[in-house]
């Protein structure tokens, strides 16, 4: 079995922001979250969470986690302090922990897993995750032997020129046997500028270390201000449409449009430019989505087109057409063979199949039955002032253009509603309802001068 400890007591300074470092987002998901999903393919047996600046804030935005145990280190003393904090909450645990950083956020799952199998299949006392940079300035060298065992961890101000041409970085990551570890810990000291104690002086006590090459360096870029947040959110943004393009997803200008993680897409669906797709949201087959759209938490079904619009927290099902410029939200549920049309906002409505609300219409709080048609102007006046009050639509209704339904109002089936009306009654089935005042013509009129 395996414990994952989680360093994120730091406050992150150059983020310049009050809001801890490890919960700035990510494509929807917090840094803290990205690393703990990491572990995905490893099954711990514990998830330790070391907080420290704003503790109460990260424990609130990670409580929808089962099974996460957070330790606090009160002063934040460097990464040694961080893992000494362990000591007691681990007692006489005695199998191995991997230790990550809450701010490096594009560790995939695969490569844990990796670390993970090479250390326990070489039985070591430490591994560490390494990397050949391009440019390694800057970072900590890690020499090996011919069997990758660490015989030298060097700091680059302290490289020779010999030594500055070795381009093997050390990750940060590391798998350690924690009984082994533990012995050690206590012999951490903060001779440093910083008078901080570093986990990385444990290697100097430690025999069997080994180091496991990472075959894709950017995996291990952490986050300390704005700028490498946009460039993690940049190589997170190519793997995603990568993976979707090569499973059979059409981008027209991937470089414009924004795709969570989170998402899920069919083949054939056509990704039009300067779409963003957010959050728990899915596209069915052969669906055009954009140009122009914002889609987040929502259900798309299949053959679905949606054009210059907003959906959220919204379900809409195959054959529908959406747009331009509508706008979907609060539990809005569309059927199938339905037309959303032109400046249309739904809100907490549901519409029945082969139903069209074609264009400048409000509906809130409202059921819409199976084939109805929505004139154009159509407003349901769901709130009076207090709280909100629903309207009911039958099958087959048809609403004339610029009527206004005062909730809370039931229309039946087969209802027809006069243009220009305003309804506040309940109308039974098969009825004809007019609501407006007669016309008054008055020949010759026009405004006496003064």
């Amino acid at each position: 079995m395996t414990a994952v400890a989680i360093l994120a007591a730091g406050r992150g300074t150059r983020m310049k922001s009050d809001y801890p470092k490890v919960l700035h987002s990510l494509g929807g998901r917090s840094l803290v979250e990205r690393a703990l999903n990491s572990c995905e393919l490893i099954n711990p047996s514990r998830f330790l969470v070391i907080v420290g600046y704003q503790a109460d804030l990260v424990k609130q935005a990670l409580s929808h986690l089962d099974g996460i145990e957070f330790v606090e280190q009160s002063e934040q003393l460097g990464t040694g302090h961080a893992i000494q904090t362990l000591l007691p909450i681990l007692g006489d645990f005695n199998e191995d922990l991997l230790v990550l950083n809450g701010d490096v956020p594009l560790l995939r799952p695969e490569t844990i897993k990796e670390l993970l199998t090479t250390h326990k299949q070489h039985q070591n006392a430490a591994t560490l995750l390494t990397a050949h940079l391009p440019n390694p300035k800057g970072y900590g060298r890690v020499f090996c032997d011919v069997q990758n065992q660490v015989t030298q961890i060097v700091e680059d101000k302290d490289c020779n020129a010999a030594q500055k041409q070795n381009h093997r970085i050390n990750a940060g990551i590391y798998c350690f046997n924690w009984a082994k570890l533990a012995n050690v810990l206590p012999k951490l000291t903060a001779n440093n500028s910083q008078q901080e104690y570093y986990l990385t002086e444990v290697f100097s006590y430690l025999d069997g270390v080994m180091a496991q090459d990472i075959a894709d360096y950017l995996e291990i870029i952490g986050i300390n201000d704005r700028k490498q947040l946009a460039a993690a959110y940049d190589i997170l943004q190519k793997r995603v449409k990568d993976a979707w393009m090569s499973a059979g997803v059409t981008m027209v200008a991937p470089d414009t449009s924004t795709i969570d993680d989170t998402v899920e897409l069919q083949a054939d669906v056509i990704i039009e430019p300067q779409t963003h797709l957010r959050g728990n949201t899915s596209i069915g087959a052969g669906s055009r989505i954009g140009p122009g759209t914002l889609i987040e938490n929502s259900q798309i079904g299949e053959n679905v087109s949606v054009l210059y619009s907003v959906i959220s927290d919204s379900i809409i099902e195959s054959n529908s057409r959406i747009g331009p410029y509508a706008h979907l939200r609060g539990e809005a549920k569309v059927g199938a063979g339905c037309r959303v049309g032109n400046f249309v906002e739904l809100k907490k409505t549901t519409i029945g199949q082969k139903t069209n609300v074609a264009h400048l219409t409000y509906l809130g709080d409202a059921t819409v039955g199976e084939q109805v048609n929505v004139g154009a102007g159509t407003i349901t006046a769901n709130y009076d002032g207090v709280k909100k009050h629903p309207t009911t639509i039958g099958d087959r209704s048809k609403i004339g253009s610029n009527s206004v339904l005062v909730a809370p109002v039931n229309l039946g089936e087969d209802v027809t509603v006069a243009a220009g009306s305003v309804v506040t009654e309940d109308v039974a089935d098969d009825s004809l309802v007019i609501a407006r005042s007669r016309q008054t013509v008055k020949p010759g009129w026009r405004l006496n001068p003064e």
